[in-house]
Parts: structure tokens; sequence; C-alpha cells
């Protein structure tokens, strides 16, 4: 890795723990590195592992009971990076034990459990944060700041595709119900998290159709949305057929197409008088994980355009939540 070191934010820096060893905890201590620092503790359901990851990134502390991280006095901040279903469980020991929390997506499995965590951060004055990069990435924030003041004209239709190729094995995460699988939650939460954003208010009309994997989890979906406004949202998920990540945000004057768009670095805009194509670049796609961190040390500053990522994630939270139970599709957790 190289030496060089970036600045992204201008909070000041916590002192980071994590949860959990896999892609995205990797990906986090790379994120802290470019910046010249690091985690100062980590914890692991399989302690081994744990202390692997800490000795490839120079961790200092490594814990063999997971409760021993939350109640570290050394810890300003946690980072939760395992399975979906296991969120709430972490989440209720590490906002009681007065950690700031950034969790990975989905943050929880439905709607109850995020109001539940939610006060559990207010009641101990912490900050409680979702991962989706969405929220993070700059790109975003530039076309919410300019869709907000009118630049493109009043937005009609959110249209998103996201497909992947996942060979069915009813024992990987994301085909299993015991490990919160599912298209919904893996990579729908990004498609409805974009479409939020690029709407005024909340869609409180919905239709859809969902076919299952053999596991009984959703594999592929279509929904449809629209909120009071009319403003309308047309997404189809997948994750046993390639399709690309296409996102076509359509106001009055232009439309906004942003391909890949969980970690988007590009938009193209294109005029709809002219048919002009205007390219809007902001951040980049390998800084994805430096952004999300900087987000929740922002809002543990007071941020307030940080603080106000939540009520999207609520929003969001209840539309999985909402269309998972119109299709009869609920985790063991639930029944």
């Amino acid at each position: 890795m190289s030496k060089e070191t970036i600045s992204i934010g201008t909070a000041p820096q916590l002192r980071w723990g994590v949860l959990g060893c896999g892609i995205i905890a990797n990906e986090m201590a790379q994120a802290l590195a470019l910046q010249g620092r690091r985690i100062d503790a980590v914890a692991n359901r399989t302690y081994d592992k744990a202390v692997d990851y800490a000795q490839k990134y120079g961790i200092p502390t490594v814990h063999k009971d997971i409760d021993e991280l939350f109640n570290n006095p050394d810890i300003d901040a946690v980072y939760i990076t395992t399975p979906h279903n296991t969120h709430i469980k972490f989440l209720r020991k590490a906002l009681a034990a007065g950690k700031h929390v950034m969790c990975e997506k989905a943050i929880t499995l439905n709607t109850a459990e995020l109001v539940e965590a939610n006060a559990l951060a207010r009641e101990h004055g912490v900050v409680l944060m979702d991962a989706c990069t969405i929220l993070h990435m700059p790109l975003y924030k530039e076309l919410v700041r300019r869709a907000q003041a009118g630049d493109f004209g009043p937005i009609n239709l959110v249209q998103e595709n996201f497909g992947s190729y996942k060979e069915y094995d009813p024992s990987n995460r994301f085909f299993s119900p015991s490990l919160a699988g599912g298209a919904m939650l893996d990579i729908g939460v990004y498609s409805l998290t974009l479409m939020r954003l690029f709407m005024q208010s909340a869609p409180t009309e919905h239709l859809s159709l969902m076919n299952r994997a053999q596991t009984g989890v959703d594999v592929t979906s279509g929904l449809l949305l629209r909120n009071p406004e009319g403003q309308m949202g047309v997404i189809s998920l997948t994750m046993h057929s390639k399709q690309p990540k296409r996102a076509v945000i359509s106001a009055d004057e232009a439309y906004i197409e942003i391909m890949e768009y969980p970690r988007a670095d590009e938009a193209k805009v294109v005029w709809t008088q002219t048919g002009e194509v205007e390219t809007v670049r902001a951040g980049k796609t390998a800084l994805a994980l430096c952004y999300v961190l900087a987000d929740l040390e922002a809002a543990v500053a007071g941020d307030e355009e940080a603080l106000a990522q939540m009520s999207t994630t609520i929003d969001v939270m209840r539309l999985m939540t909402t269309f998972r139970y119109d299709w009869d599709f609920y985790y063991p957790e639930e029944q």
C-alpha cells in the first residue's frame, strides 16, 4: 500500500473498533490506512481469525469476547460488519455501552428492530448510522443538492436495475433464510435508498411481484412505487441473472444516468431540449469506505446533514419490510 495518505472529512477523528473480519472489515481497515490511521480494536466470532486480521492491519487490541469490544473505554465507535440477522443483537449491546455505531447494510432485518435501535441510540446519546454507500458517496450529495435547487426541473421517475449472478447454494448467505438472505436486504437496499434520495417524500403506494429461491428467500422482484407528489420508482432486482447496475433519474429538463451506482463517482446528465451531455464527477469509487467512516465522524461532531441520513434509512427500511411482509416472507427471527 502506498505510504502517501489522504484526508477525508474535517471532523475530529474517532477511535474505531470493528466487529467481524470479512470483506467490509478489510475495506474499512484499508480505508483508515489510506488516511494514515488504523483500527484500534477488533472482535470476531472466531478468535483466531481476529488475531490474523489484527496482525495483517497492525491492530493493537484483539478481544476474545465480543462484549469486551463494546465495553472497551478506549473505543469511541464500532463498525458492525456481521450478517444482517445478527445486527440487532450487537446494536443493543454497543449502543447501551455508549458506542457510536456504523452498521453495515441492511442495518436491521425490519422496521421494528430499527425503531428499537434508534431509541437506544437516543437514550444513550450516541449516533447510529447506516453504512449503505449510496448515503455517503459525494456524487449523490452533489446530485441531490442540484436536484433540490431545481437544476433539472421537477423529478418524475426513478428507474433502476440491479442484477448479479450468484451460483445457487442453499448454504450461501445470499440464499439462506438463517443468514438473512435474499435480494431485498442485500441489493434492494441500494436501489431503494437511491430512489428515496431523489423523491420529495416517501412512497405511500406500491405494487410488486417476487420469485422465490428454493430456500424461500426472494431471488427476483419487480417493484413499483409512488409518493403523494406523483413521483414514481420502478426497480428490478435479481440475484440469479446478470444485469447492469443502472439508475436513470428522469426530470422535466434532463435525465441523469448512473452506472454501477452503489459506489458511483460519475453521472451523465442528458438535457432534454438540446441533447447535450454533461458529465458530473464527485468523489472516487475507490474511497467509498473512507466516505462512510467520515460521515459517522461528522455526525458525532454535530453535522446536521450527516445526522439527517437516518430519516432516509428509516423510510427505506419501512419499504423493505412492507414488501417482504406483502410477500409473506419472514425470517426465522420474525416468526
